[in-house]
């Protein structure tokens, strides 16, 4: 046998070694952005469910059923995210197990009516579950190749692993005040195992691949919140005689979603995954994102009904169901990215007009403030570019 071929990968399968952090050109895969769209498919059912729960009336049930849900959709995303920042080898192995992942996530989808319905999870969980299991082989592979970061993958694989059967088990549990207890517990003890991995070794993520990997589903979320707010108006323009509302709402809806995408790239996210606490807040942070941003289309879906007199809800509750996610987003994107990046007159700006955004729904002109106080933020954000490494804004720099 010659050198050449005693050197060929066995079945044809790549070592799976740690990703050097520093390489040159990283960029998201197309295998990434194909998963990417699968898990848009579950924002959608769920920002769905989200609407007609809260038109019906149920506010509490409905929200709460969301960011149950939501934590599932984004928590098995986050994990595979990270994870092939590291370890990514694309080969057919690799690949197949990430689609196997994507039916898992189209097997949750299936499970987020039942739970908005009847509280039942065992669709949802099935799915997530079977997610979670094609993680723990990934992290079992990468342990044999991970080196100093071995431990950590196998920390990784354990907790997933302990997590999952915790989960099939909280399913037989019949008392409603443990099973809402039991929730919280699992939720807590998911988001712990990768505190107490990294702790043990750090993996070796790339700043500015994931957050690209960040960027590109933030797009994706708002494109969907953006089509599914358009659809709304569209359908309801013709079941009312006074359309100046219906299109101040789409109005509102394009001006608010450019508004949230200018306010999401302006600063260089990169800079906030240094260390290993900037990158758990940056991570986490995104849940409250994400979160939002699904939640946005819902809330214009809520107001739509809501001015066509098809809506349970109280008008004033109807408009806070637009407002509140819009806040949530924009303070959230301070909070991880924009603080650290930015000058006192930015960091005064973005927090006070998110907050002040509120107020739309206790005055007696549709969506006015919203869009007032959304376009303020970003001619704050032209006139003020990030600071640079110095400190300085960019005019700074170029005048010194």
């Amino acid at each position: 046998m010659t050198a050449q071929h005693s050197a060929a990968p066995r079945f044809r399968l790549s070592p799976m070694r740690p990703r050097d952090p520093g390489e040159e050109g990283r960029a998201a895969s197309t295998l990434e952005l194909f998963f990417d769209l699968v898990f848009v498919i579950a924002v959608s059912i769920a920002s769905s469910h989200l609407h007609d729960t809260v038109t019906e009336g149920r506010l509490g049930d409905g929200v709460v059923n969301y960011l149950v849900v939501f934590f599932g959709i984004w928590w098995a995303w986050m994990n595979f995210t990270w994870f092939a920042t590291s370890f990514d080898t694309d080969d057919w192995l690799y690949r197949v197990l990430t689609i196997v992942q994507m039916g898992g996530v189209l097997i949750l989808a299936a499970g987020i009516g039942p739970v908005f319905e009847n509280e039942d999870y065992r669709l949802l969980i099935g799915g997530y579950v079977l997610m979670r299991i094609i993680m723990i082989s990934q992290w079992l592979r990468a342990s044999r190749g991970a080196r100093v970061a071995r431990w950590t993958t196998i920390i990784y694989a354990a907790g997933i692993g302990l997590a999952q059967i915790l989960w099939v088990m909280w399913l037989a549990i019949d008392d409603s005040m443990i099973r809402s207890v039991g929730l919280v517990v699992l939720i807590l003890a998911e988001v712990a195992v990768p505190v107490i991995a990294e702790a043990r070794g750090k993996t070796p993520w790339h700043p500015h691949h994931i957050t690209e990997r960040y960027g590109c589903f933030t797009i994706i979320v708002l494109g969907e919140s953006l089509l599914a707010s358009a659809n709304t108006v569209f359908d309801a323009l013709g079941e009312v005689e006074d359309i100046v509302p219906l299109i101040s709402l789409g109005v509102l809806c394009l001006i608010v979603t450019a508004a949230m995408w200018w306010i999401y790239f302006w600063p260089p996210h990169h800079r906030a995954i240094g260390s290993l606490g900037g990158s758990l807040r940056y991570g986490y942070g995104h849940y409250f994102i994400f979160a939002a941003a699904g939640a946005f289309s819902a809330g214009v879906g809520v107001e739509a009904d809501s001015q066509l007199g098809a809506s349970a809800l109280n008008p004033v509750l109807a408009t806070f169901t637009v407002s509140v996610p819009i806040v949530v987003f924009v303070l959230g994107v301070w909070v991880v990215a924009i603080r650290a990046n930015a000058n006192a007159v930015v960091n005064t700006v973005v927090p006070a007009c998110a907050l002040l955004v509120l107020l739309d729904p206790i005055i007696p002109v549709p969506t006015f403030l919203t869009t007032f106080f959304m376009v303020i933020i970003v001619i704050t954000l032209v006139v003020f570019p990030p600071l640079d490494d110095n400190g300085r804004t960019g005019a700074e720099a170029v005048v010194r």
